[in-house]
């Protein structure tokens, strides 16, 4: 098997597929000691041709396939797409329209976040070679095993596509995929925008003093991973910008004695850079501290209880339909509900609210009732007595 290796054999390639109703798409790519994931490969199948291309060749061009990506009349398909996608939005190409075939055979009732060689045995009846799955990608030349055992990621995945797109449009649920491509294919998921950085992590607290300093260290660990291209956790872990939020320190000495900070940091190049930051977001600490918007209603003491039961609730609910509950609602989804009857929750949105929202709302309110059936839950209505007037 030949990679394509120049842009006239891509532009060729890429000629074919055109006017295509889908093309299959999935990368190999190394980013465990860096930043920016580096794209070591990419196989493409459509319906009439495959093909496995090398974007480390020198010289190659790759906007003739980033442009296949941007043609919204053809459907991209891929399987677990997140990553791949930040690769490509990284390109400007965010692959349009999307479909991810990890998320619709949830939706199919294959089990949570399904990985793709178990879709391919349940569906297919293939088991996949796996010798070549701790390949460097980065090393040149690929062995002919390596190429060929790339390019069935995408063969098969052609396959699967028609087959679960039926099974879905059958069963009414291929709407359910579509609303969830919109969440994957949205850049601002994939932003990398160092200020706004702090939203991927999780404070802890809400004073305006602690959440800029969380803020500044947040983003200056940001913006100094992406110039140096290494992975955030080598720069500074997650639990030493709470602490540094928390203690917020403006010399040296106090960064030293801060226990999730490395030894040493602050004599290190990172250290002065990062003093700076965080003397500068205490110049104005209201000004610079992000808002975040505080729950309608307090947690009540009640809440553990019935998160616990809203729980039971979607795995019953979740079987019925024959679908992944984690598709429907998350934990976080069950906390907000728990909590708030408005809560702004995917959960008690379109059909997730059909499937499980309505009901959560009516255990809530006593109207539904969990009844053990031997091994299984049922759901019940709650009938209540009718009202007894002072007269009679």
């Amino acid at each position: 098997m030949t990679p394509i290796t120049t842009t006239a054999e891509l532009a060729a390639y890429c000629d074919k597929i055109k006017g295509q109703p889908f093309v299959a798409v999935d990368t190999e790519f190394m980013r465990e000691t860096t930043y920016w994931p580096k794209l070591c490969l990419i196989q493409a199948a459509a319906p009439n041709a495959e093909a496995v291309i090398d974007p480390l060749a020198e010289g190659l061009d790759l906007e003739p396939f980033l442009a296949i990506l941007r043609d919204e009349s053809i459907e991209k398909v891929f399987h677990a797409a997140r990553q791949d996608v930040e690769i490509f939005n990284n390109l400007k190409a965010m692959p349009k329209p999307l479909f991810d075939t990890q998320v619709a055979g949830m939706a199919a009732g294959y089990g949570e976040q399904i990985a793709y060689d178990a879709l391919v045995r349940q569906m297919l009846k293939i088991e996949l070679d796996k010798s070549s799955r701790f390949t460097d990608w980065a090393r040149r030349p690929l062995t002919e095993a390596q190429l060929t055992y790339a390019l069935a990621d995408v063969t098969h995945l052609a396959a699967l596509y028609p087959i679960l797109k039926a099974r879905l449009e059958k069963e009414g649920r291929l709407a359910w995929v579509h609303d969830e491509m919109q969440n994957l294919c949205d850049p601002a998921v994939y932003d990398v925008e160092p200020e706004n950085a702090w939203k991927r992590l999780k404070p802890r607290r809400h004073t305006s003093k602690y959440l800029a300093v969380y803020k500044a260290v947040a983003a200056w660990r940001e913006r100094t991973a992406q110039q140096r291209d290494q992975p955030r956790g080598r720069i500074l872990k997650d639990e030493a910008i709470d602490e540094l939020a928390t203690q917020a320190p403006t010399d040296a000495g106090a960064i030293d004695r801060l226990r999730s900070v490395p030894k040493g940091f602050s004599g290190s190049r990172f250290g002065p850079d990062l003093l700076d930051a965080i003397k500068e977001a205490l110049k104005d600490p209201d000004a610079y501290a992000p808002v975040i918007e505080r729950s309608k209603i307090a947690a009540s003491p009640a809440a553990g209880a019935v998160v616990e039961l809203l729980k039971v609730l979607l795995k019953a609910r979740a079987e019925d339909a024959g679908v992944a509950s984690k598709l429907i609602a998350t934990v976080s989804d069950l906390e907000q509900i728990a909590n708030d009857d408005d809560a702004k929750t995917p959960a008690l949105t379109g059909w997730r609210r059909e499937a499980f929202g309505e009901d959560a709302l009516k255990l809530k309110r006593g109207e539904l009732a969990l009844v053990l059936d031997g091994t299984r839950v049922r759901v019940v209505e709650v009938r209540r007595a009718p009202k007894v007037s002072a007269a009679e």
